[in-house]
């Protein structure tokens, strides 16, 4: 799409040669011979640039500038200027124009100087684009669930947006946890600061203190330049901590400290940096627990354990489940040229029977993977996931078999989804990992415990 260009000077000769050199370069051009008829212009046009002459009777460049942002006017000014006024023409720069071009005007320094100011308006209005959608996204509307364990989660939410205050998020992963993160963000007074996320169990740990504090260059082999961590990107906004109960103890120590007193200093410096941020951290793991064991610092948990949020598992909330169906639909349907879809009835008792190991992320991908599947206008019981399809409803207690082996139980539940989802993916850990909703890393760990031999068949011994 051509851009918009306001040209500004009480010279009509001026004005026609420059109009007609910019409709050359594609550009659409209005143009106004009195800062006056500028902002008569600008009130009833949408103009992407004004390149504005300094000097003109009555209101000049510079009166101007400063009359269009008190109207909302955000569109960037470029000053003409001849070169005995250059030092005038910086003034208006530190008031806020984007640059200036000497008269008599050189076509190359006109075309840089437009192209620079206005790809950097087309940056700007792409970011706030983004960011209005990601408003949107975090709405507390958009948080899905009526079920009274996930009532009881909005209310915390509620509670705490408009504090300072830590947040420790609580569940199995797939839950939610980073989806509330954000809301808490985008509905708190930080909500024009960053949001900044970081998984604490996805970092190396020889990189984590470079990846929290940044470093200096030289500070260690690679360090090539300086760079920020990311309590300094996250700076007047919200660091999100996900996974923190991976966190090695030594790391968890100038954590600590920065949540005391706000201050770090970036690997291989010498001064403290300040750095004001709210911590949301969040974890699947029990940290308590951890604390009692020795592998959790108990004074970091205490600073973190402010107000914390348990979100209830997938299938102690299984009211919501149609509304996750729903919203899913609508997303992944359009999205694969699919519209109009439904579930089943065989469909939508499978789906309510089945204990959802993975929570909503498993079941995001379920539904994604169904519509691919679906042949019709319903989505059956056959398109779905053989594991989904196919397991038993859940059993009344009275079918139970006491006494039992519990640790069996569960590791014998355990190896079946694992086995399950590593040959769904033919053996391709990483996206086991994903479908499960766990890390990589755990689930090594898991595969290793319950000794199962991952090849391209997969086997559970």
């Amino acid at each position: 799409m051509s851009h918009t260009i306001l040209i500004v000077d009480d010279e009509p000769k001026l004005l026609d040669v420059l109009s007609g050199m910019l409709e050359q370069m594609d550009y659409r051009t209005l143009t106004a011979e009195s800062g006056g008829a500028a902002l008569e212009v600008l009130e009833r046009d949408a103009v992407d640039l004004v390149l504005c002459d300094l000097r003109m009777p009555g209101m000049g460049g510079r009166e101007l500038l400063a009359e269009m942002r008190s109207r909302g006017h955000t569109a960037p000014l470029v000053i003409m200027t001849a070169y005995s006024s250059v030092r005038d023409a910086v003034a208006v720069i530190k008031e806020g124009a984007f640059d200036y071009i000497d008269k008599p005007i050189e076509l190359d320094d006109l075309t840089a100087t437009l192209s620079n100011a206005l790809r950097l308006q087309d940056a700007l209005r792409d970011n706030a684009r983004l960011r209005e959608e990601l408003e949107g996204k975090y709405r507390f509307d958009t948080l899905i669930g009526v079920s009274p364990a996930f009532q009881k989660v909005l209310r915390a939410v509620g509670e705490v947006c408009s504090a300072k205050t830590t947040v420790l998020l609580t569940g199995e992963s797939g839950t939610g946890k980073e989806v509330v993160a954000r809301a808490i963000h985008f509905n708190s007074p930080r909500h024009e600061g960053p949001f900044v996320a970081v998984n604490c169990a996805a970092v190396p740990e020889p990189l984590l203190e470079s990846e929290f504090f940044g470093h200096v260059k030289g500070s260690f082999t690679g360090a090539l330049t300086n760079r920020v961590g990311r309590f300094g990107q996250a700076d007047r906004g919200t660091l999100f901590l996900d996974e923190i109960g991976d966190m090695p103890l030594a790391l968890q120590a100038k954590i600590l400290r920065v949540l005391q007193d706000r201050t770090y200093e970036p690997v291989g410096g010498t001064q403290s940096k300040t750095t004001d941020v709210r911590i949301i951290a969040a974890t699947n793991r029990d940290l308590e627990k951890m604390v009692a064991e020795g592998t959790f610092r108990g004074d970091l948990y205490y600073r973190l354990h402010v107000f914390p949020i348990a979100l209830p598992p997938l299938r102690d909330r299984r009211e919501d489940i149609p509304l996750f169906l729903e919203r899913f639909l609508a997303e992944f349907g359009p999205a694969l040229g699919k519209r109009g879809l439904s579930f089943a009835p065989d469909a939508a008792r499978a789906l309510a029977a089945y204990s959802w190991p993975g929570n909503i992320r498993e079941l995001q991908n379920c539904v994604e993977r169904s519509v691919l599947s679906a042949r019709g206008g319903a989505i059956g019981a056959a398109d779905l996931p053989p594991d989904i399809a196919q397991a038993p409803g859940r059993r009344p207690d009275r079918d139970l078999q006491f006494p039992m082996d519990l640790d069996a139980e569960c590791a014998n539940f355990e190896r079946s989804r694992i086995v399950a989802a590593l040959r769904q993916t033919e053996g391709v850990q990483v996206r086991a990992a994903e479908i499960l909703g766990i890390t990589e890393r755990s689930l090594w760990h898991r595969i290793k415990k319950l000794e199962i031999t991952v090849s391209k068949g997969v086997e559970g011994n």
